[in-house]
């Protein structure tokens, strides 16, 4: 009979080897493919500094709120009262009695529920109680680009602006319309 007793050890030892060794690698696979946890997108944090800056901000003064939320259903039939550019000025959320309106392309919008974004002191104030479209065409948070006159903005920037204005059409009661806009871009506007 043959003696396969050193060759048995061997074996086992082999196989004891491997399995210390597959043993943790598969464990994390199983991990890695199992896990809900979403993955997050590699940030460029050169690059965001770099866009801030151009922004005229740092990132402590990043610390923003955002305005994104989804479609609502429960809007209020769009209003068309008239304001002058003046008279938006009241709703600039500086008293906390009264609602915060923005408007854009001449549209006022009540952002009024998204107080903690549009308040005062808040991230996005810049655009509240006046039209600051040329600003949000712009991507831009910067004062002197928040203003009415949009007809400056290129083809890349006006894009944005409509977008901007679908956007807050789906998600915040209109309550007028800005009746003294500037000449350069009171034309632009589509009847009702």
């Amino acid at each position: 009979m043959l003696n396969f007793r050193h060759d048995d050890d061997s074996f086992l030892k082999l196989i004891l080897t491997l399995s210390l060794i597959l043993l943790p690698i598969t464990y994390l696979y199983y991990r890695r493919s199992n896990s809900t946890a979403p993955t997050r997108p590699v940030v460029n944090q050169n690059a965001n500094a770099a866009s801030l800056a151009s922004q005229g901000r740092t990132a402590e003064q990043q610390q923003t709120k955002s305005i994104m939320q989804p479609t609502r259903t429960d809007l209020d039939p769009p209003k068309d009262d008239p304001f002058t550019l003046e008279q938006l000025k009241e709703f600039d959320g500086s008293n906390p009695d009264k609602p915060i309106y923005v408007s854009i392309k001449g549209t006022i919008f009540d952002v009024t529920h998204k107080r903690d974004v549009y308040g005062a002191g808040k991230s996005y104030n810049i655009f509240a109680g006046k039209d600051g479209s040329r600003g949000l065409g712009m991507s831009s948070l910067k004062l002197e680009d928040a203003v009415p006159d949009w007809s400056v903005l290129d083809e890349k920037d006006l894009k944005t602006l409509n977008d901007w204005h679908d956007f807050f059409k789906k998600r915040y009661n209109i309550v007028g319309k800005v009746s003294d806009l500037p000449e350069q871009v009171a034309d632009k506007i589509p009847p009702n």
